[in-house]
C-alpha cells in the first residue's frame, strides 16, 4: 500500500487539539497529564456517561467535555480512543467521516491486530497509529486516574504501511511528552508478546482464585491464612473483567498458543 504524501509543515503537539475518547483510568490520566503540563493547544474528553463528563470538566482534567462522539472528534488534530478493544473497533468506523484531513488517530487498546485492521479502513486522508501504553492498575474508572501514570512506561506504537513519517513523529512526541518510552512494533508481534506477559498471567491468576474459592466454600479458614504470596500471585485477577474479555476475544490465537506452552 502506498504511503501518504508528506505534509510540507509538520504539526507539533503544542499546536494540536487533542480529543480523548473514554475517560477511565487510561484516558483520564492522559488528559490530566496533557492539561497540567500544558502540552497541547486544547484537551477534549468524550465519555458515554454524563456524570463522567461533568466530573472530568469540573475536576479540570479536560478543557472541554461531551458525551457526543461526533462533536468531540470534529476538528481535532489528534483523536485517541481509550475504550475497550471491541468498542475501539466499532468507533473507528463511526468517527471516520467526521475527522479532519490529516488528523492523527491513535488508540490505547491492549491488542493491536484487529484494531490496526480497522484503522486501515479509515479515510485515506486520516493518519492511523495503533498504540498500547504498558501500564495501569487493577482499579478502573475516572476516579482511579492519576497524573504521571505513563512515566517510564513502555508505549507501543504500531504504524500502518500508509502512516506518514510526520504522523508517527507526532505520536512519538505525545508519548514522550507524558514521560513514556515509545517502542515501534508490528501489531502481530505486539499481540504475541503481550499474550505472554499480560494475558496468560491474568488467566492463571483467575484460575488460582477460583481454585482457592472452591476450598474456601468448604473451609473459610483458608482466607485467614492467605498472606503476601497469595495476594501477589492473584492480584491481576482483580482486573476489569469486560476489558479482559475483549482482550481474550481479540487475541485468541496468541493466548491459546501461550496456554499450550504453559501446560506443555
Amino acid at each position: 500500500m502506498a504511503q501518504v504524501k508528506q505534509t510540507t509543515m509538520a504539526k507539533t503537539l503544542s499546536d494540536c487539539r487533542v480529543t480523548v475518547v473514554g475517560l477511565g483510568l487510561m484516558g483520564a490520566s492522559l488528559c490530566k497529564d496533557l492539561v497540567q503540563g500544558k502540552l497541547c493547544r486544547e484537551v477534549r474528553g468524550v465519555a458515554r456517561r454524563t456524570e463522567t463528563v461533568l466530573e472530568a470538566f469540573f475536576d479540570g482534567a479536560v478543557d472541554l467535555a461531551t458525551n457526543d462522539l461526533t462533536t468531540g472528534v470534529m476538528g481535532a488534530d489528534i483523536v485517541i480512543l481509550a475504550t475497550p478493544v471491541r468498542t475501539i473497533v466499532d468507533m473507528l468506523a463511526e468517527i471516520g467521516p467526521h475527522l479532519w484531513p490529516g488528523a492523527l488517530v491513535m488508540d490505547m487498546g491492549s491488542t493491536k491486530a484487529e484494531i490496526c485492521a480497522a484503522m486501515a479502513k479509515l479515510p485515506r486522508e486520516v493518519q492511523p497509529v495503533g498504540g498500547h501504553p504498558m501500564c495501569g492498575k487493577e482499579t478502573a474508572g475516572f476516579g482511579a486516574a492519576e497524573t504521571g501514570l505513563y512515566r517510564q512506561a513502555p508505549w507501543v506504537l504500531s504504524p500502518l504501511e500508509r502512516t506518514s513519517r510526520d504522523a508517527l513523529c507526532l505520536a512519538t512526541e505525545l508519548a514522550e511528552a507524558v514521560g513514556a518510552r515509545p517502542l515501534v512494533l508490528a501489531p502481530e508481534r505486539h499481540d504475541r508478546l503481550v499474550a505472554t506477559i499480560s494475558h496468560l498471567p491474568f488467566l492463571l491468576a483467575s484460575a488460582l482464585v477460583q481454585a482457592v474459592a472452591q476450598v474456601g466454600a468448604e473451609d473459610e479458614m483458608v482466607w485467614q491464612l492467605a498472606a503476601g504470596g497469595f495476594r501477589d500471585t492473584s492480584r491481576v485477577a482483580a482486573s476489569d473483567t469486560r476489558m479482559f474479555m475483549d482482550i481474550l476475544m481479540t487475541n485468541r490465537q496468541a493466548v491459546l498458543a501461550q496456554l499450550d506452552n504453559f501446560s506443555g
